[in-house]
């Protein structure tokens, strides 16, 4: 049996319609890479991600242009989203007014007077406001303190923007600390969690390409959610963000924090596989993405252990030479030619799934 994780409670925060923190599941985001101006390609890109899962998507608003697409682009979109802001203070105001469900600032780039008036608009329209603690861009005077930007320099710029956020009575915020260091992100929001109760957005920035991104996302992502912290999380990856959500949800399928798509187990190959195995689980992958609903399919490379070894798994495929076995539990159900085991599997996987849901 899989160990629980309790995970830390903290004050329940909307953004649009999604509910993040109290007892909300731990909620994926990504990011868009288009051109924010270019509203059919940023549209485009977003349905991909909700198609792939994503359920909180931001974008770059780095002028008056893309401010104003927002409306067009939140229109034509199903999940909320989130603007973010770096330098210019009016941006946030516009991105407010038309229509962000949640600004994300850098507060090391804004004075205290411009981030009062983001407050204000957003108390006003009642948005949420994202405080996005990055190490590339921490207060100078910390810097000086800590000499770098350490998971302490970290810590104490994100609780002295809390106090000021509070200070003008606004509280519709959630939290991140970010750096490309992984040890240092996980030792920040380890500290941020016992100093403040706010929903807090984890994940490690400039993490490169997908594997080293996988890799880093891994560790400092889930070793948090293994500690019970963080309510989002975005997986950072240079390239498509659609992988992105990939990733994250097999983060949290690992834990067990949350069952959603398909959990594909496949053997690493030995001696005895008979079959392309690393092609298989490639078609596989590819044919379900997408799907929503959680099962562990297993591809084995051995008819002989297969089955016994993916004795958990709802459904699979033990490939022997020009043939395997079809199974499910660790039960034999039937051979099937090896031309034959995509479109058997993914046909096997959709009756399931339907079956389900009657």
């Amino acid at each position: 049996m899989s160990e629980i994780i309790t995970r830390r409670k903290t004050k329940p925060l909307y953004v649009g319609s999604v509910k993040i923190g109290g007892d909300a599941p731990v909620v994926v985001q990504s990011m868009t890479c288009t051109d924010t101006r270019d509203v059919k390609s940023t549209v485009d890109q977003i349905k991909r991600l909700e198609d792939a899962g994503c359920e909180i998507v931001r974008v770059a608003v780095p002028d008056k242009e893309a401010a104003a697409a927002l409306p067009d682009i939140k229109k034509s979109i199903a999940i909320p989203l989130i603007a973010d802001i770096h330098f210019n203070h009016k941006l946030a105001l516009d991105a407010i007014q038309n229509g962000a469900d949640c600004i994300r600032v850098n507060p090391g780039n804004l004075s205290t007077g411009k981030i009062k008036d983001i407050i204000t608009a957003a108390k006003q329209y009642d948005r949420a406001i994202r405080i996005g603690i990055n190490a590339g861009s921490l207060e100078k005077d910390i810097l000086a303190k800590y000499g770098g930007p350490t998971s302490a320099a970290l810590v104490e710029s994100a609780l002295r923007n809390i106090a000021l956020f509070e200070d003008m009575g606004f509280s519709a915020i959630k939290v991140s600390l970010k750096s490309s260091n992984v040890s240092t992100m996980i030792e920040a929001h380890r500290a941020i969690s016992e100093k403040t109760n706010y929903p807090l957005h984890i994940g490690v920035t400039e993490a490169g390409s997908l594997i080293h991104s996988a890799i880093k996302s891994s560790i400092g992502i889930g070793t948090l959610l293994y500690d019970g912290i963080g309510d989002t999380i975005r997986v950072s990856i240079t390239g498509d963000p659609v992988s992105e959500v990939g990733v994250a949800y097999g983060i949290l399928r690992a834990l067990n924090i949350r069952r959603v798509g398909p959990d594909i187990i496949s053997c690493p190959t030995c001696g005895r596989c008979e079959i392309d195995l690393f092609k298989l689980s490639e078609e596989v992958e590819k044919r379900l993405a997408g799907m929503k609903e959680y099962l562990k399919i297993a591809l084995m490379g051995c008819v002989v252990n297969g089955p016994g070894e993916a004795a958990e798994a709802d459904i699979g495929i033990a490939g022997g030479c020009r043939t395997g076995l079809l199974f499910k539990k660790g039960k034999v159900i039937r051979k099937i030619r090896e031309k034959e085991f995509v479109d058997v599997l993914v046909d096997e996987v959709n009756t399931m799934i339907s079956k389900k849901e009657e």
